[in-house]
């Protein structure tokens, strides 16, 4: 195992990012709560409250109006090298955490889903494994939050180029949990 990052940011999403019908739909980051923990299970994530309960994650398949029907991205994994090549093409906006992933580490390279394939672990400060994460797929952009990113509504010409750039990872990963355990910030992203 070879550590890759450190984790920094921890959040979960209350509700959908995406609103509206297609093609009006619009991107809004309100609903992502940050977290000083998650329990990640392969049914997907739930983030520590304030109160000491656990609060559903909406592609927990648990969730009421769960996004994870297939089970297969519960679990949402970015880097912070990532959001500094994000921030230079589309400004200050883009701040850690705004593309909605559950698990952001800090890293200084860029990654593909092919670097990611063989599988991650989370690891505590002990070097004790709390949960491995099968890397599933990339999060492939979609128009609302690339127009987010933009500041408005985005036109089919100026559209692809963007989808492009926030395309092979770099909006993040989409992982299932291999097991269960709890995460938390200072927790170290490595590769199996």
């Amino acid at each position: 195992m070879r550590a890759i990052g450190t984790v920094t940011h921890l959040q979960i999403q209350r509700s959908t990012l995406k609103t509206g019908e297609k093609p009006d739909r619009v991107y809004d980051p309100a609903p992502l709560l940050a977290v000083p923990r998650l329990s990640v299970t392969p049914d997907g994530v739930l983030g520590a409250g304030p109160d000491g309960g656990w609060l559903v994650d909406v592609h927990h398949r648990g969730h009421p109006l769960t996004k994870n029907d297939d089970g297969l991205h519960g679990v949402s994994v970015g880097f912070t090298s990532h959001y500094v090549a994000m921030r230079g093409r589309f400004g200050d906006r883009l701040v850690v955490g705004c593309a909605g992933e559950n698990v952001i580490a800090d890293a200084d390279r860029m990654f593909t889903y092919e670097d990611l394939a063989g599988g991650l672990a989370l690891v505590g400060p002990d070097g004790a494994e709390r949960v491995r994460l099968r890397v599933v797929q990339v999060a492939h952009p979609c128009r609302p939050y690339t127009g987010w990113a933009l500041g408005g509504r985005v036109e089919a010409e100026v559209l692809k180029s963007h989808l492009q750039f926030l395309d092979n990872g770099m909006r993040g990963f989409y992982c299932v949990g291999e097991g269960a355990g709890v995460v938390e910030m200072g927790d170290r992203l490595v590769l199996l």
